[in-house]
């Protein structure tokens, strides 16, 4: 098996576990304002392939793909129970990770975390697919500067390079009609979020027999910082 699909090993001694997604253009260390662990919780970072410490590796291709292969390498991180949490585009290779895992015949997610994201049947629905490279630019230079640090030209380049390979992906996928996983699932709609209404969620509710919606307080990358009410959420699954 190649690549290194999580960003740090997890803890041994976790009773449950967070897997959280990047979405396009990003990687783990999106998450960087976030905590190591929600006490006994292991906070769990997916690293895709072509970014990072991972720059030198191929694209992942497409989320069918994505799912496969992190399927693999997760195995032997789902002896404890974890759930599983993707925001905007990140929620689609979740979704997609536990439909493969319950395919398999493997674990699956106590619960699937979806925020800000509309369901796989309604794709596509992402604003950046029609902004130009100067738009890009300047989403991700926000984004640097929203996750704790200062944007690096030579940096937004790379990251331009990888959310243009992200978005190409974004842009084809598309379920025919809702397919049902094991897991429930848990919506989040962030109150000021002004990408992605509360109705543009609702067709979540036909993949899974157990679907509820939650609005949480802030915009479209709120959750960046980590705030308590969506860490109690993940903590309480």
């Amino acid at each position: 098996m190649t690549g290194r699909w999580l960003l740090r090993k997890p803890s041994a001694d976790a009773t449950a576990r967070v897997f959280c997604f990047p979405y396009s253009g990003m990687g783990a260390s999106m998450f960087s304002r976030w905590p190591r662990s929600l006490g006994d919780v292991d906070v769990c970072l997916i690293q895709p392939p072509g970014r990072e410490n991972r720059s030198r590796e191929p694209h992942f291709g497409d989320y069918a793909s994505f799912a496969s292969t992190v399927a693999e390498y997760l195995e032997p991180y789902l002896d404890v129970p974890f759930v599983f949490f993707g925001h905007c585009a990140g929620a689609l290779p979740a979704f997609e990770t536990a439909y493969e895992l319950a395919s398999r015949g493997l674990p699956t997610p106590s619960r699937l975390f979806v925020s800000a994201q509309v369901a796989p049947h309604d794709c596509p629905h992402d604003r950046f697919l029609d902004l130009s490279d100067a738009e890009l630019k300047a989403e991700l230079e926000n984004l640097a500067v929203l996750r704790g640090g200062s944007p690096h030209p030579a940096l937004i380049e790379l990251a331009l390079e990888v959310l243009h390979q992200d978005l190409e992906v974004n842009r084809v996928y598309r379920r025919s009609e809702p397919v049902s996983i094991p897991s429930p699932i848990t919506v989040v709609h962030w109150s000021a979020d002004v990408e992605v209404t509360a109705a543009q969620l609702e067709g979540w509710k036909d993949y899974s027999a157990s679907t509820d919606f939650v609005t949480l307080d802030g915009g479209h990358y709120e959750f960046l910082a980590a705030p308590q009410a969506l860490l109690d959420l993940l903590q309480g699954s």
